[in-house]
């Protein structure tokens, strides 16, 4: 008896439906399935108050940045965007330079006029979330293969999204949830002018660098600003003097009264991806085929574009973004492993398997319906050299080196130079748009660092991959250079017109295919890219029967138990998540207490350290204590805080929300001891880590002197 009630338990811990704290829920929703449970827990706020399509309310101060990659939240009426330090890493790398370092020193913007444009970035407000499952589904038959199935649901959805866009300049798009069990329509607006407002330097905004990523306790003041602009009439448009700041329908007013322990915390964002109806065929894939190639593959990288970010600042500033960028989930599936093997979430899934193997085998309808579905999962994770290969193609040649992505930008010159004079329009053009991205490329490149990348990374490529899984170029390696990757490396950096400026700026302007032909560097991504494609379509033959399996799968366990209330997995919409301010127990005889201080801040200070550097001004204003109205009740100044929320990667960025609808802290980091969750959400482990948004304001007001930005904010005392 005692080994079944630890399976249920088990159960609902790991296939998703709410208890505790565990649930990434649509906003649009939670008015039926959990107002009642918020309310009963703190939350004083009504749920129209939370999604409303009529009226202003949170889910319009929430937006995606770049689709979903981050998540920021609106702070007042003029578009101000708070989000994290790292979400902006990219911008702020961007806009540096030796002369200009803010990477190094920060950036403030003073005066709207001084906010720096960044091409590209995007900011998205949702409009409304509909249910269109019954819709989308209307002429599915159980009897229907995969295929059917899947052009018919493409075929309904596409004219959903046509009808609901109409003639307006709204995005709409359909999205499966619960493995294809269900399905919603959303509607979102864009916005094309994002300026970047304030950032602080990378000393405070990512202070403890890798070695506290994941870690708890912290001391990070992980945050940055932009602001988002639109045209004269309100709506999105492309950078222009002329525009102006976004009056958005709602923005979150911010307190600075603190938390404590058991105080209700609600945190909405835009997770991306969890896994948690994840069987344990798809766990051993994960931990073998995926992380434990990424830790292989990104370690070799990282420390090569370590060692040359360590000459000069120059070279820092060249790869922060690049190596902030890689090693974020290079941790990340370290401690996923690590966590999927502590908590034996294998064993565990094995047993619910089984559970659900002995239900559907008691009732001849179900056998009918459901006794193929783990049988079609295990069977296409099979191949597993197959699985790998293409993840190691994917971190070894497309995501390390540089040369190989840049070089295929301009593979469709090959076929247009076949004839120049009759495409010389297009060769033109193609040549212009090169050109355009050419100043960007190598501002941030080093040749010979990559070359170090392309010699050591193809050579682990071709050392753990059967040979039928090899380009077709690294024939040519074993035959002319005896399989010796730093020769060949040398060779085509000598030789390619996309190792340097100088050389692609000379083809540009008298392009011709002889030189494309012979060229080295863009021969191996023709190789590549095509080995990429062939193995993606043999992976998606699996993958086609695997979303089969499970989506037969978590109907079957929805029907196993009809009283239990899903949610769905991540997948980069708008979600909330709730719970409370609380501590944890990571371990015997250790406790973690829910906040930290900044006197953790100046324990951890390493002079001169790359992680643990204190800029002078910090350490002068934290050693006297000068933390005017934005210290707790104790007189310190609290750093960081931990929740029991249940976020993911995208939900960088999340605003933390009071029970009164205010803005508490900035949602940054998950937990090393629960690096399984996205797989196995753990009740006792998992929390949220965010920086307290009293650190925030302090550093903009007190150590920046941007007290022009706290005044355009509604502050809560």
């Amino acid at each position: 008896m005692r080994k079944l009630n630890f399976i249920l338990l088990f159960t609902v811990l790991s296939y998703s439906w709410a208890i505790a704290d565990e649930g990434m829920w649509l906003p649009s929703l939670i008015y039926k399935l959990n107002i009642a449970d918020m309310q009963e827990k703190g939350l004083e706020l009504s749920a129209e108050e939370i999604y409303s399509i009529n009226h202003s309310s949170l889910k319009d101060a929430i937006v995606a940045l770049d689709r979903g990659s981050c998540t920021a939240e609106v702070v007042s009426k003029d578009g101000l965007l708070l989000t994290n330090h790292h979400c902006a890493f990219g911008e702020i790398q961007m806009h540096s330079s030796v002369d200009h370092d803010y990477l190094k020193d920060g950036f403030w913007a003073m005066s709207r006029e001084e906010e720096l444009p960044n091409p590209g970035k995007t900011v998205t407000f949702l409009v409304s979330v509909e249910d269109v499952t019954s819709k989308v589904l209307a002429d599915v038959t159980e009897d229907m293969s995969y295929d059917e199935r899947r052009r018919i649901i493409r075929r309904v959805s596409s004219e959903l999204e046509r009808k609901a866009k109409g003639n307006s300049h709204y995005e709409t798009y359909v999205r499966s949830f619960l493995k294809s069990n269900q399905y919603f329509l959303f509607v979102v607006e864009t916005f094309k002018d994002v300026r970047l407002v304030g950032a602080p330097p990378q000393a405070l905004g990512k202070f403890g660098g890798d070695t506290d990523n994941w870690m708890w306790p912290r001391h990070t003041n992980d945050f940055a600003m932009f602001r988002v602009y639109s045209g004269p009439d309100g709506k999105p448009a492309e950078y222009s003097k002329d525009n102006i700041p976004v009056q958005p329908k709602h923005f979150l007013p911010v307190s600075i009264k603190g938390v404590e322990k058991g105080d209700f915390a609600m945190i909405m964002g835009y997770p991306g991806r969890t896994n948690r109806y994840e069987t344990s065929f798809g766990v051993i894939n994960t931990m073998n085929a995926t992380n434990n190639v990424r830790i292989e593959v990104r370690k070799e990288l990282l420390d090569i574009w370590g060692a040359y970010m360590k000459t000069s600042q120059m070279a820092r500033i060249q790869y922060a973004d690049k190596y902030a960028g890689s090693s974020n989930y290079y941790k990340y599936s370290i401690g996923q492993n690590k966590g999927l093997t502590n908590l034996n979430v294998i064993a565990k899934k094995q047993e619910i398997e089984k559970e659900f193997t002995e239900w559907v085998n008691t009732n001849n309808k179900r056998k009918d319906k459901y006794s193929e579905a783990l049988s079609m999962i295990e069977e296409s994770f099979k191949n597993a050299d197959l699985e790998k290969a293409r993840t190691y193609l994917s971190e070894s040649m497309l995501r390390g080196p540089e040369i190989f992505r840049f070089a295929n930008r301009a593979s469709s010159l090959t076929d247009l130079l076949e004839e120049p004079e009759k495409n010389s329009e297009k060769i033109k053009k193609i040549s212009e748009s090169i050109k355009e991205r050419m100043k960007a490329h190598f501002k941030d490149y080093n040749a010979a660092t990559d070359q170090k990348v392309v010699a050591s990374l193809l050579k682990i490529y071709s050392e753990n991959n059967d040979v039928q899984y090899h380009p077709e170029f690294f024939t040519g390696i074993q035959k002319k250079y005896k399989g010796n990757f730093e020769k060949y490396a040398s060779k085509l950096f000598d030789n390619s017109v996309f190792a340097s400026e100088e050389k692609l700026n000379a083809f540009l302007e008298k392009p011709s295919l002889k030189v494309l032909e012979k060229d080295m560097a863009l021969n191996a991504a023709s190789d590549i890219y095509g080995k990429y494609r062939e193995l993606t379509v043999k992976v998606g033959e699996n993958r086609n029967i695997r979303s089969e399996g499970e989506r037969l799968f978590v109907e079957g366990l929805m029907e196993m138990n009809p009283d239990k209330t899903f949610y769905p997995d991540a997948n980069s919409t708008m979600r909330l998540t709730y719970g409370k301010v609380d501590d944890y127990e990571p371990r015997d005889g250790v406790i973690y207490n829910y906040y930290t201080t900044v006197k953790g801040y100046l324990e951890k200070e390493i002079p001169g350290d790359s992680e643990f550097d204190v800029p002078a001004r910090m350490k002068e204003l934290l050693i006297d204590e000068d933390y005017r109205q934005y210290a707790d009740k104790d007189g310190t100044l609290r750093a960081c805080f931990i929740t029991n929320n249940d976020i993911t990667g995208g939900n960088s960025g999340s605003p933390v929300i009071n029970s009164k609808g205010e803005l508490i802290g900035v949602a940054f980091d998950g937990n090393w001891e629960a690096m399984s969750g996205d797989i196995a959400f753990e009740t006792e482990l998992q929390r949220c880590i965010n920086v307290d948004i009293r650190f925030v304001l302090w550093v903009i007001d007190v150590y920046a002197g941007a007290t022009h930005l706290i005044e355009e904010m509604e502050i809560v005392k």
